[in-house]
């Protein structure tokens, strides 16, 4: 029995799609095998056997015939959603392609398709296609494997199967044809053979290709014929496609492209009768410009993004916050509902149009197939999507403002306006940039796009705390870049990003720095997941240590760097932003400090290993001391660091330059921290100390676990212990870690005279506060009742009492106060003093008093109301710990 939606369908496509109604006649087995809804088995039903070129060439009209007249009844009754629609005449294309082939390939004498490969891109890549499409391929071939006759050459070879293969496909006869096969879009089609040699591929993409073809290859695959051959290429290229550095030109140039398209087609952007479904303001183009344009954005660092399909895509971009909820739903809407018409009008008579019909009889007609009543109906169901398309790929762009004017009056008016104290000193630079005195802006393309960029810019730094501090760090960082084109480019075209990068050059004079030494750093701010905790240890070792396939030491050295510094400036940046609590940031820098060790001091080893090989027995450790220690470091935090070794210390390495153990561990040693702290073209990491080691800076860099435990219970000073209280390692194995954190614990516990003890301590404070006065009153780590004298009252209760052995010092005050021995309130007034020191290393870096512009960020980031506020609090935190301190130390 006939499914009702099935013989309805059936109806409305007799009635107004010639095309279908001639299918419908010339395949009556095809509409009985779908009265069912099985489509699926209608399609393969339709298979025919054939060996020939001419056999299988007839075959694959015929099950094209039977895949156009399933499919358009599967969608037309609603049986098929638009998914399955699409994917049923993608994977037509694929098993149409590779019949193709193999066809060719046995007619050249070849038993198997190799050597040769086709890649698909567009809706074929993505499995989209169309109802009535075109299909894109790139073809390729490997000259030393690909099958050819005596005579050929390669080139010849590869070029008369490529022919061969679109003659199959689009040549028409009495059965119609496959596909319509458009060669276009390799490399120079005027000049290229229709096949290409991989090799010469790889180095196109690599060196001369344009922009717009990086977007292409975004919904490439290997589609067909040899996919190893045509899957190497596209891991050849993807550095290529998917850059993690923002090349904001391959984004304006895909706008450009839109922009060229909507003028072209001008007469099918106004919606109505005619309106081109495809290339019209609101289409379909516009969707799948908008997400591919965020996934070049996003997906060069964010693997999960670079999904093929639309809406799989724009699953996956609103998934990592990309993208709004709203929008996505409605992009989603709005392209299933685009791509349905846009089926019907291809169905009428098999023609590869997009574009709703001009004459109202005609778009009655579409409407009736899709089951609506009228013309008017259609329009008005369409309606609301294209309008709504139509505002959300315009936001894509800034807003149009009016250009900065030139002349001195007319400019100082302007910036006055924004709100900046000193406009002749802005004056001067903006003079300064149009004129080309950095070398950053002497070219057309730099010009142009500071003038773009320059309204916007100034209108956001204006708004900043410091407009004109940030104006003129903005102007050293563009004097030290040696081109400024995709800085201007991001701020204009990410417009929202303008105000925190004014925040971040007024008020962060350290993220600053780092910016200005490496924008690239920009394109962390337009990932969401720069607001998000570091993740966990052993992930960001992971993705610090992850190079291509090749790279030697000093690129490993160099990548790591660079994704290092990316942690560290978002980090940096959540403080300004307002959206972390200072601690959790701290503890975040630690977190990349560890991973940052975890990858460096892996890759020192492994380099190492290969000069001089393994010690048996024997390995590296590391122990982290002070706030790394406690796992809780600042934006300027130095690494306290001790190096130590397992085995037997009179034992030589096994490589071919073998080297006894202490000196192999302790050369080792100094390579990690070259590793850690030497600049590289990617820029500066870590300050390594390494002087609370045993003997301090007399003694080796490297000792034995034995000789560091006889050390600690035999030569060690109280202040020594003292630091002990916060060791934790943070590289080795985990039974070397856990031997270790044994010795660590048994000389912690080690009964203590508190008439030894605490006159140590005291000393040990008096002498920081000679030699290391603090800078000032804001110096919180420094003064009477800062963080260092917190520390030492809980180190001194943790050594006497052997309660509270715990790192970090937050979870240690909570374990003394619990035991009553130290202040409940403690914890509090560590916390703030904490938070302070966390976001005063990045507005003030001196510990000087703050400027009067930052202290609104300084007192919310430290969730305070006001500055008044703060400095209420931080005096009686002081008090607090200064009391404490008092109390403990005379004991």
């Amino acid at each position: 029995m006939t499914d009702p939606d099935i013989a309805d369908a059936r109806d409305r496509m007799m009635a107004e799609a010639p095309f279908l109604r001639r299918l419908m006649l010339a395949r009556p087995e095809v509409l009985a095998a779908t009265a069912t809804g099985s489509f699926d088995t209608a399609i393969a039903a339709a298979w025919e056997p054939g060996e020939s070129v001419a056999e299988v060439s007839r075959a694959l009209r015929r099950e094209r015939q039977a895949v156009a007249l399933a499919v358009a009844l599967g969608d037309l009754s609603g049986r098929l959603s638009f998914e399955q629609v699409v994917r049923f005449l993608s994977d037509f294309a694929d098993r149409a392609v590779e019949r193709a082939l193999h066809a060719i390939f046995r007619e050249r004498g070849a038993d198997a398709v190799t050597g040769f490969s086709v890649l698909a891109l567009g809706k074929h890549g993505s499995r989209e296609l169309n109802y009535s499409s075109d299909i894109d391929p790139i073809l390729l071939f490997d000259p030393d494997t690909l099958p050819r006759r005596r005579s050929e050459e390669p080139v010849e070879a590869a070029a008369r199967i490529a022919r061969r293969l679109v003659e199959m496909l689009q040549t028409r006869d009495a059965n119609g044809y496959v596909f319509r096969v458009d060669l276009r879009l390799r490399p120079s089609p005027e000049a290229t053979p229709p096949a290409l040699p991989v090799e010469a591929a790889i180095g196109y993409y690599e060196s001369s290709a344009l922009p717009w073809e990086r977007a292409a290859y975004i919904r490439a695959r290997a589609a067909a014929g040899d996919r190893t051959l045509g899957g190497g290429f596209l891991a050849a290229i993807r550095p290529f496609v998917w850059r993690r550095g923002l090349g904001f030109g391959a984004v304006g140039e895909i706008r450009e492209i839109s922009r060229r398209i909507r003028a072209h087609y001008s007469e099918g952007q106004v919606f109505g009768p005619g309106y081109d479904m495809k290339r019209g303001r609101g289409g379909i183009r516009e969707i799948e410009f908008f997400i591919q344009i965020q996934q070049l954005v996003h997906g060069g660092r964010d693997p999960a993004l670079r999904a093929p399909a639309t809406l799989d895509a724009l699953t996956a971009l609103a998934a990592a916050g990309h993208v709004g909820p709203d929008e996505a739903a409605r992009l989603a809407h709005g392209y299933r509902a685009f791509r349905t018409v846009e089926h019907r009008l291809q169905m009428i008579e098999d023609h590869q149009t997009h574009s709703l019909p001009v004459d109202l009889a005609a778009l009655d007609a579409v409407a009736r197939l899709d089951g609506l009543p009228n013309g008017a109906a259609l329009l008005d169901r369409l309606r609301p999507d294209v309008a709504a398309v139509g505002t959300i790929y315009d936001s894509l762009d800034p807003t149009d403002g009016v250009a900065l004017p030139r002349g001195a009056v007319a400019v100082e008016d302007a910036v006055t306006a924004a709100g900046y104290r000193d406009p002749g000193a802005v004056r001067t630079r903006i003079e300064g940039w149009r004129a080309g005195t950095p070398r950053a802006l002497r070219t057309p393309a730099a010009q142009a796009a500071m003038e773009a960029a320059l309204p916007g810019l100034i209108a956001a730094l204006g708004q900043a705390s410091d407009p004109d501090a940030a104006f003129a760090r903005l102007d050293r960082m563009i004097g030290g870049l040696p081109t400024a084109i995709d800085f201007f480019r991001l701020v204009t075209a990410r417009p929202g990003l303008g105000r925190l990068v004014a925040d971040i050059l007024s008020s962060a004079p350290a993220l600053a720095d780092q910016l200005g030494r490496r924008p690239a750093l920009l394109d962390v701010l337009i990932d969401a997941s720069a607001f998000d905790p570091p993740p966990a240890v052993v992930v960001l070792a992971d993705e610090f240590g992850t190079v291509e396939r090749g790279a030697d030491y000093q690129q490993v050295l160099d990548r790591a760097r660079a994704r290092i510094n990316e942690r560290r400036f978002a980090l940096g940046t959540q403080i300004v932003a307002g959206v972390a609590d200072p601690i959790e940031v701290a503890g975040g820098y630690a977190r990349v400090a560890e991973g940052a060790i975890g990858a460096l001091a892996g890759a020192a080893v492994a380099e190492f290993v290969k000069a001089h090989g393994a010690v048996p027995g024997g390995e590296l450790l590391i122990l982290a001391l002070g706030r790394l220690g406690g796992g809780a470091l600042t934006h300027a935090s130095d690494l306290d660091l001790i190096y130590l070794f397992t085995g037997d210390h009179q034992v030589e390495s096994d490589g071919a330059k073998p080297l006894g153990a202490t000196t192999y561990f302790n050369r080792l040693a100094q390579r990690v921290t070259g590793a850690l702290s030497v600049a590289t073209p990617a820029g500066p990491l870590y300050d390594v100390d390494t002087r609370l080691r045993p003997s301090g800076a007399q003694g080796l860099l490297a000792v034995s676990i034995d000789s560091f435990e006889r050390y600690q219970r035999e030569d060690a000073w109280t202040w020594e212990h003292m630091a002990l209280t916060r060791a934790r390692p943070v590289f080795g194995s985990a039974d070397a870690v856990a031997g270790l954190t044994a010795v660590i614990r048994g000389v912690l516990e080690r009964p203590r005279d508190a008439g030894t003890l605490i006159p140590d301590a005291v000393r040990m404070r008096g002498e920081i506060a000679l030699h290391k006065p603090p800078a000032g009153p804001f110096d919180v780590k420094l003064v009477p009742g800062g963080l260092v004298d917190a520390e030492f009252a809980v180190h001194v209760l943790q050594l006497r009492h052997a309660i509270g052995l715990d790192p970090r010092l937050r979870s240690a005050i909570g374990d003394l106060a619990a035991a009553g021995l130290i202040d409940g309130e403690m914890a509090e007034a560590h916390a703030l003093l904490t938070r302070m020191l966390v976001v005063m290393r990045l507005v003030s870096p001196e510990s000087t008093e703050p400027p009067v512009a930052v202290r609104a960020l300084i007192a919310a980031a430290c969730r305070m109301t006001d500055w008044d506020a703060l400095i209420a609090a931080r005096d009686a935190a002081q008090r607090l710990i200064a009391a404490e301190w008092s109390r403990i130390s005379t004991v």
